[in-house]
């Protein structure tokens, strides 16, 4: 599974059975995500977790990494069993942006930060299969 970390979202995405391709999956506000990860928990099972980790160009950890590490440490105790992966995440909300405009989404409907957390995980957990091939 795919997470694209945010204050006020948190988009997600999963994987098919063999590991090849990523889809977004969907949003959720981020107050709600512990909730939507247990239940989704009861009925798929999730080898692991691929979280987008914010990095500078040159490749230490960005000011947004406050909010981050507290959710990846809180998200490793709730779900103690399953690896937890930093993936770095940059440029992946202008690659998001970029495949909804080369995917003919209307431009109304590219204003929509739900639909971009979305892409954005599908992109991170993308590159993270993509590198372990």
């Amino acid at each position: 599974m795919g997470i694209d970390f945010g204050t006020k979202r948190i988009g997600i995405a999963v994987t098919d059975p063999l590991k090849i391709f990523a889809s977004p999956l969907t949003t959720v506000k981020t107050g709600e995500f512990d909730a939507f990860i247990s239940e989704f928990l009861k009925k798929e099972s999730i080898d692991e977790f691929v979280i987008g980790y914010p990095v500078t160009m040159n490749n230490k950890p960005s000011e947004s990494v406050k909010h981050i590490d507290p959710f990846i440490k809180k998200f490793e105790k709730l779900f103690p069993g399953i690896p937890v992966h930093k993936a770095d995440e940059r440029f992946t909300s202008g690659m998001a942006l970029q495949t909804m405009i080369d995917g003919g989404v209307k431009k109304k409907d590219r204003q929509d930060k739900t639909l971009v957390d979305k892409i954005s995980a599908a992109i991170i957990l993308q590159s993270y299969l993509d590198r372990r091939l």
